[in-house]
């Protein structure tokens, strides 16, 4: 087969490739060094060469001279001991042999060691071929990893070009004034109503409202605190509109006395939940830009029904019209409801919201490359890199 590393020259692959072909030569050429002469006896080698280290420096000045002669002995018997342990085969071997029969007499002294260092200076050959294996290795498991990473890289880039693909294939010069002009009015509409109800109903039906679109779950509004929606169903002071609560909640205790039975109760509860209340809005009624797909949308605006309609009923009570679909002007929240749910079983719906999801996501320069005919060569190089490093992962594993 091709080699992937040539193949992936001209791709965003190119330079991951090269480093998991570079790092997998490294280590076979690393590990046909240790298996000439044998990995048992590098691996013996080695160990002899850190253990009669080990013992030259501990005993250095011990076993010397006229030092301890208990320590003398226990160094003899063992350094002996390790050079007569090895195979004939085993690398530096006869080094140590040599080291071994200078230990063998009866006094020692620094010239002693410092030959015996001299010798198995030879298997430090071995130490290192170790090391060099383990980093060959190290590096090579951090190629892989990067080969890996850069292909799930190259795979959300993929993904995000056939969007843009799909995208150019919607007439973008179209005008979206049918879809937003609804949307518009009916956010519209729910935010002047909502502000209407925060300022004017019971805190306690506000979060009546609140409860009820948490407990649907395409509207998810976010439920109130446990212990501040108890309160607000249990305390008088519940009965007051929410705005009403929080500038009391700001008075001196003796002003608030003159305002609710108890002070505390209502500066604890209301006080302390100042950051729910202060993202407290409309967003979870109002309808997002770009919309959702017709079938989310129309289930949606059916979830959002009562809700709305809970709003347009406050507004009645403030003198509004009652008669959602007779009103010609569209000033209650249902009637705007009902007109996008209408135009969400039209086919002009999904033609819309596709060019204004493509407005929507697709940036200036994504907008000249697709009027340039060049997001298909783009997608074509990352699907290219993609291909070559899965070449790569196959072509150069290594055990």
């Amino acid at each position: 087969m091709a080699d992937p590393a040539t193949a992936a020259e001209s791709t965003p692959a190119a330079d991951v490739v090269a480093e998991l072909a570079a790092a997998s030569r490294r280590v076979q050429e690393i590990e046909a060094a240790i298996d000439d002469h044998g990995e048992d006896n590098i691996e013996a080698a080695a160990d002899a060469y850190r253990n009669a280290t080990r013992l030259l420096d501990r005993y250095a000045e011990s076993a010397t001279g006229t030092g301890d002669f208990k320590a003398y002995l226990q160094f003899q018997n063992e350094f002996i001991a390790l050079a007569e342990g090895l195979s004939d085969d085993t690398l530096a071997a006869d080094a140590f042999q040599r080291a071994s029969d200078r230990m063998d007499k009866r006094r020692l002294n620094e010239s002693d060691f410092d030959y015996a260092r001299e010798q198995i200076e030879a298997a430090a050959e071995a130490v290192d071929l170790l090391e060099r294996r383990e980093e060959a290795h190290s590096a090579y498991r951090q190629a892989r990893h990067d080969a890996k990473a850069r292909r799930d890289e190259l795979e959300g880039e993929a993904d995000r070009l056939r969007r843009i693909r799909e995208l150019g294939g919607v007439d973008l010069e179209a005008s979206l004034d049918p879809l937003r002009e609804p949307v518009e009015a009916y956010n519209a509409a729910v935010r002047e109503a909502f502000d209407a109800f925060r300022r004017t109903e019971s805190a306690r039906e506000l979060f009546d409202l609140l409860a009820a679109g948490a407990d649907r779950p395409l509207v998810d509004a976010d439920r109130p605190p446990r212990d501040l929606a108890d309160y607000i169903e249990s305390a008088p002071a519940g009965e007051e509109p929410l705005t009403t609560l929080r500038e009391y909640a700001e008075y001196s205790p003796s002003k608030l006395e003159h305002y609710v039975d108890d002070p505390g109760a209502l500066r604890t509860h209301v006080s302390v939940h100042q950051t729910y209340l202060n993202r407290l809005g409309p967003e979870p009624l109002l309808i997002e830009w770009p919309p959702a797909e017709s079938g989310v949308l129309r289930a949606r605006l059916q979830e959002l029904a009562p809700l709305v309609r809970q709003l347009d009923a406050a507004t009645d009570r403030e003198g509004a019209t009652s008669d959602a679909d007779a009103d010609p002007d569209g000033e209650s929240i249902e009637y705007h409801r009902r007109r996008l749910a209408r135009l969400t079983r039209t086919d002009d719906y999904d033609r819309l919201r596709q060019v204004a999801v493509a407005e929507s996501e697709l940036t200036d320069e994504e907008f000249d490359r697709l009027a340039a005919g060049a997001v298909g060569d783009d997608l074509a190089a990352v699907e290219a890199g993609i291909d070559a490093i899965d070449a790569a992962l196959d072509e150069y594993a290594v055990s």
